[in-house]
């Protein structure tokens, strides 16, 4: 004799004594339900980001501002762009703040995770006080430290001159030191952020693995190295892809802080698009640009994705 048994966990489209016809129905009902949880955000994703991007593509190739119809001219505006002094200034600076601000980020946050990972008292304060500045409002952020980078008010300069130092920088007056100076303002802000991620990270790294390697003799540097850093492999994967794509689209700290300025000493390619587009009304130009910031920050993310995977070989 034999005992035929159904798992109570088994979906009931997938029992075979159903009728054909109720399981099609069970099917059909499991689909739209499914469908019901992605066509919203299928619907948002389509309307805000799809069809603006398919469109910008379009637009990239025309000729068109906001007074006329769009005249389709080829290549043409990739051409110009190849001669704008402008866009390879802001190209260059774009690049100049990712180089800086990319490794100084994740230097910085990656220390504040590691301190505090450690049982210390009021830990879950400092947690929240070094998130805190990335959800301040920027203009708030770009105010607070406008004044602090005064040339000849500042704390920051009234400091140096204090230690010593005579003619201390101009910071966001020169065109030397405003990079740098949004920079350090850019990564004060971000940091808490990543903070975040890293400690998600160091949670999943297993602490049999630091015991065994003090068993061996291995310092605090040694074990950092050759334990925390192999199993922060993905989080730091996925931290430097999201760092790096916003440090290459960065826009709003830098347009409240220095508008660009001074002169084009840190004009960046979002700002280079927002002025070509919404300052002198060039849609199409400013969407040549916007294909251009699209695929640097393609190019950039696909080199990390090969260059990850042949490591994890």
């Amino acid at each position: 004799m034999t005992i035929t048994t159904v798992r109570s966990d088994d979906p009931p489209a997938l029992s075979p004594g159903l009728p054909s016809s109720k399981r099609k129905a069970m099917r059909r009902r499991n689909n739209l339900i499914a469908w019901s949880f992605i066509l919203p955000n299928f619907i948002g994703f389509a309307a805000l980001t799809l069809v603006p991007v398919v469109t910008m593509f379009y637009m990239s190739f025309t000729d068109w501002n906001i007074f006329g119809g769009a005249e389709w001219v080829g290549l043409d505006n990739f051409k110009r762009l190849l001669g704008d002094g402008s866009f390879q200034i802001a190209l260059w600076n774009t690049i100049y703040y990712a180089v800086m601000h990319i490794p100084l980020t994740i230097i910085v946050s990656l220390g504040l995770a590691l301190l505090l990972n450690n049982k210390l008292r009021g830990v879950a304060f400092f947690r929240t006080a070094a998130f805190f500045p990335y959800i301040t409002s920027i203009v708030a952020i770009a105010v607070v430290w406008n004044l602090l980078f005064s040339p000849e008010y500042g704390p920051i300069n009234e400091m140096l001159r204090a230690i010593g130092i005579a003619n201390p920088p101009g910071w966001l007056t020169s065109p030397e030191w405003a990079m740098p100076a949004v920079v350090i303002v850019s990564t004060w802000r971000d940091m808490g952020y990543y903070m975040i991620l890293f400690l998600a990270g160091l949670q999943t790294v297993p602490r049999e693995l630091h015991e065994a390697a003090r068993m061996d003799g291995a310092n605090a540097m040694q074990r950092f190295i050759n334990v925390t850093l192999p199993c922060l492999r993905p989080t730091m994967f996925f931290v430097i892809v999201i760092l790096t794509i916003n440090s290459l689209k960065i826009f709003d700290l830098i347009l409240v802080m220095t508008d660009g300025g001074p002169g084009r000493a840190t004009l960046v390619l979002s700002q280079f698009i927002y002025d070509k587009g919404f300052g002198e009304s060039q849609f199409g130009y400013a969407s040549a640009a916007s294909v251009a910031l699209f695929f640097l920050c393609i190019s950039v993310t696909a080199i990390q994705f090969v260059w990850n995977k042949r490591r994890s070989v």
